[in-house]
């Protein structure tokens, strides 16, 4: 490439931002960062992490990442003697939106890993129909799932846990509501003011996502305590619509890729045994409730 080719390269805009919120997950952060790394190698890109005060060696690691936009916007602790409020997950998902400068943004989590192709085949998808204003990733909670999920609301309307927006489809609903939930069902609440202004959500079809359930189980633990308060204000706003045939669409992936495997390695015997505490947990659960919620 001449010298000419490799400044007109360097001044393409990016095509895609990849946003991750985290929160003292760094070695699943590195993990998640290297799969995104790996699949948009040939692409024009950027990738936004709004960290909400890690205290676990991720902030000292994501300044020394160049090719990473950090946002730190701390979410534990006091300052000038007052406690810093604890903030939603959609109020840092917001920042990374915000931040974003490109047409397209793809929302992962910091405990997921993209499977080869994930984002790139979501963009086919998005650029085939232009009614799109987000494509969902089929993704599985690792290592108790074997099948690939997507999420229906009410309404057998499509959202989005993992997977790609069109930038002006956020702005069109003022992004994701911030105030109203804390955790859960806000990713359910965006789609459905999505479809509210014009613009459908599909899955893509050939797009897979790892995702570590059990990675900092305190945390997840935290956010669960907020989760019948979410499905209350969810449930009032979008019932009217009417129950969907079916809360999930579930497939196995063609290949066995051994994404998770590889990089997460075989669990612990305490992970083993918080697990399968977990999966009785999540049985009585979904015996006594139906219900849609982030993972």
């Amino acid at each position: 490439m001449s010298p000419e080719e490799e400044e007109s390269a360097a001044l393409q805009p990016p095509a895609i931002s990849v946003v991750i919120g985290s929160l003292n997950r760094f070695e699943f952060l590195k993990a998640t960062i290297d799969s995104v790394r790996s699949e948009l190698a040939q692409e024009e890109s950027e990738i936004i992490v709004v960290d909400g005060g890690s205290d676990d060696g991720s902030l000292d690691w994501l300044v020394e990442q160049k090719d990473v936009m950090t946002i730190i916007q701390y979410n534990r602790g006091s300052w000038n003697g007052q406690d810093l409020p604890r903030r939603s997950w959609g109020y840092f998902m917001n920042i990374a939106f915000r931040a974003s400068s490109t047409p397209l943004v793809c929302m992962l989590s910091d405990d997921c890993l993209v499977v080869p192709g994930a984002i790139r085949n979501g963009m086919k998808v998005l650029a085939s129909n232009g009614k799109l204003g987000a494509v969902a990733f089929y993704w599985r909670n690792w290592p108790e799932e074997d099948k690939y999920s997507v999420g229906y609301s009410f309404g057998d309307r499509m959202f989005v846990n993992h997977g790609i927006f069109r930038a002006q489809a956020l702005r069109d609903v003022d992004y994701i509501d911030a105030d109203n939930y804390a955790f859960y069902h806000a990713d359910g609440d965006l789609g459905q003011r999505m479809w509210e202004a014009g613009w459908e959500c599909a899955a893509s079809p050939s797009s897979f996502v790892e995702h570590f359930s059990h990675a900092n189980p305190r945390q997840r633990a935290a956010n669960r305590l907020v989760a019948s308060q979410d499905w209350s204000e969810y449930e009032s706003r979008w019932k009217h619509l009417g129950m969907p045939k079916r809360d999930w669409h579930r497939i196995s992936h063609d290949d066995q890729f051994e994404t998770a495997e590889s990089e997460w390695g075989p669990l612990s015997r305490r992970d083993r045994l918080s697990l399968r505490g977990r999966l009785v947990f999540r049985r009585l659960l979904n015996a006594s409730a139906k219900r849609f919620s982030r993972s």
